[in-house]
């Protein structure tokens, strides 16, 4: 098995990069940052004319955009020994797709915003404004998060987002929440959230990938 992950863990491939420590996989780490100009080169633009991170390559099959990297490495590797973070059932495969589409499709554009202009950024550069925008906005799908976490709490004491064990759902979802943790008038009113992002980002391997950054 040949298995290489372009991308710094100080960005969107902390998703595949995380997948791969969960699963204790063998790879080749390529840490190109999207700053240095190291996407922008031919021979990386060979294998992702768009330039962006992170790639995949696996035995010369190639995987672009962070999600679809992650959901593939979950259902392409089951070691033994290892838990899977892939679907087990289709009602599984149900719950790891659409709260993977979620976190893109609700979340990911202002946890962005808001990382960007309240922490990321020069100072000099911040615009307060938006990151308070940003964070408005994120109440709407955090309730829907919450509540979801919250019916699964009458029947599991420490739920994740497809039931009682981590898939690569939580992979996706809480490396777009991490960018707001920090955010209390946000995470306050979401408590259920706030204990299952603490789990998620507790996990050896998350660890693991941020010693990388």
């Amino acid at each position: 098995m040949s298995l290489t992950i372009y991308g710094t863990a100080a960005s969107r491939a902390v998703r595949p990069l995380w997948v791969a420590e969960e699963l204790r996989l063998v790879y080749a780490h390529a840490p190109l940052h999207y700053l240095s100009g190291g996407t922008r080169t031919p021979e990386f633009l060979a294998i992702n004319p768009n330039g962006h991170i992170p790639v995949v390559v696996d035995d010369g099959v190639v995987v672009w955009e962070s999600m679809a990297c992650a959901l593939y490495l979950a259902a392409r590797f089951r070691p033994d020994g290892v838990a899977s973070l892939g679907a087990t059932t289709s009602a599984e495969q149900a719950d790891l797709l659409r709260w993977s589409f979620w976190a893109v499709t609700e979340c990911e554009k202002d946890a962005l915003v808001f990382l960007m202009h309240s922490a990321l950024m020069p100072e000099e550069r911040r615009k307060p404004t938006l990151a308070l925008e940003a964070e408005r906005r994120l109440a709407q799908p955090l309730s829907v998060l919450e509540q979801h976490l919250q019916q699964h709490q009458n029947s599991l004491p420490a739920p994740f987002l497809a039931g009682a064990r981590f898939t690569v759902a939580d992979v996706c979802v809480a490396s777009v929440l991490a960018w707001v943790r920090h955010a209390p008038a946000l995470m306050g009113p979401c408590p259920a959230v706030q204990a299952w992002l603490a789990r998620c980002l507790a996990r050896p391997a998350y660890q693991a990938v941020q010693v990388m950054a």
